[in-house]
This record gives C-alpha cells, sequence and structure tokens, in this order.
C-alpha cells in the first residue's frame, strides 16, 4: 500500500540530505518518481543539501496542483511510482490534501520533507496538515546543535546576529557558518532555552567577551 511519509527536523538536521538519498535508493531500484521543491536555498528548480549535493527538481508554486501534475503525466504514458516533496512546510494545506489524494487514489508513494515550526515556533501550515494527514511521521535522527552543544529544537530568525520574533513568516536565508559574520537576514538553530532567551551565538560570544564586574565599588 501507497503511504505518505513526513520527515522532520530543525534546520541542519539533514532533510534535504535524506530527501536526495531517498530518490537516489529508489531510482536505483528501477522506480521512476518526481522530485519537488520550493523558496530552496541555491535557487528555483532545485533540491539541494548543504554537503553540497543537488538535483534538478520542479518548483512548486503557490497555484501548482499535485493532483492536475500526477494525472496528466500518468494520461500521457508517464510511469510515475513516488514523489519526493522538500520543503514541504511551505505548501499550502490544498496542496497537502492533494498530495494524500495520490497516495490515495493513485496508489503513488509520497515523501515529504519540511521543518515543522517557524521563527517563531508556530507550526507551518504544510506541516500543520502533513500532521494531521500523514500515514508516517518521523522525526530525522541526525540531531542538529546548538551552539551550547545541546539538542537544537528550535529555529531562530537573526537580523545581523540578532533574534528577531516579529516579520513575514516566510523569508529565504540559511544557517550561517561557525567563525563567518552573521548575514543580514540568517538562520540558527538553538536549544529551547536558549530559543528563549534569545540567545544566539554571537549575542553569546559578546556576552563572554565583556568585561567581568569588578567584585567591589570602585
Amino acid at each position: 500500500m501507497a503511504e505518505l511519509q513526513f520527515f522532520t527536523g530543525t534546520m541542519d538536521s539533514g532533510k534535504s540530505t535524506l530527501a536526495l538519498q531517498t530518490n537516489h535508493n529508489h531510482a536505483a531500484r528501477g522506480r521512476a518518481g518526481r522530485m519537488f521543491t520550493t523558496l530552496d536555498r541555491a535557487g528555483e528548480a532545485t533540491l539541494s543539501s548543504r554537503l553540497g549535493l543537488r538535483e534538478e527538481a520542479i518548483e512548486v508554486t503557490d497555484d501548482f496542483d499535485f493532483w492536475r501534475y500526477v494525472v496528466d503525466s500518468l494520461t500521457h504514458g508517464a510511469r510515475i511510482d513516488y514523489l519526493i516533496c522538500d520543503e514541504a512546510q511551505f505548501y499550502s494545506a490544498r496542496q497537502i490534501d492533494q498530495l494524500a489524494r495520490i497516495v490515495d487514489e493513485l496508489q503513488i508513494d509520497v515523501f515529504c520533507f519540511g521543518i515543522l515550526t517557524d521563527f517563531r515556533t508556530s507550526l507551518f501550515t504544510g506541516s500543520q496538515r502533513l500532521v494531521e494527514l500523514a500515514d508516517r511521521m518521523l522525526v530525522l535522527q541526525v540531531e542538529a546543535l546548538c551552539w551550547c552543544g545541546r539538542r537544537a529544537t528550535h529555529n531562530a530568525r537573526t537580523e545581523n546576529g540578532e533574534m528577531v520574533t516579529e516579520g513575514d513568516v516566510i523569508v529565504v536565508g540559511d544557517v550561517g557558518a561557525v567563525g563567518q559574520p552573521a548575514p543580514v537576514v540568517g538562520y540558527e538553530v538553538l536549544c529551547r532555552m536558549h530559543h528563549r532567551r534569545r540567545m544566539t551565538a554571537s549575542r553569546a560570544r559578546a556576552v563572554s567577551l565583556a568585561p567581568e564586574p569588578l567584585p567591589f565599588d570602585t
């Protein structure tokens, strides 16, 4: 039986790498699939991982109809055994419903990969609908780490290294490299405690470099 599967984790947990590996494994066994993504860090119609892997993919726009695409492809003689859907948190609830319909009525496997919550710790629309509909939901076992070394559970948006909690839900960016200047708008994975305290890596470094107060009045 075909399944709708949802693989989730924070940024930096290897979701896109797993999406590419899943496609490779199925294709190596002679299965025919299609890959989809939206707002990938590498640009339009590209599914990329931070390890440097990338493949061409179909860009999912707001008006993209998965059901119509698959039915039209099958009608014209194409073979489709599975779909790989990366950045699924950005899909609309309607598009997730279409994917569920593809699984149920066409018996095509659908593998979705995405982040659960945004920088405000609120569920993304696509992720929420996947939680409601998926046959299986799997949390990635590769743990992203907060700057303190604890398991990262939250995605933080930063502006010039400072964490922000307001603004547009979707702003394309990436996690900055350790030791490099923070991008104007970027993302950082934090443990819950440091997300609550808004303590980013750059802020933690600034605090650690601040002079210690003297133990007496001058």
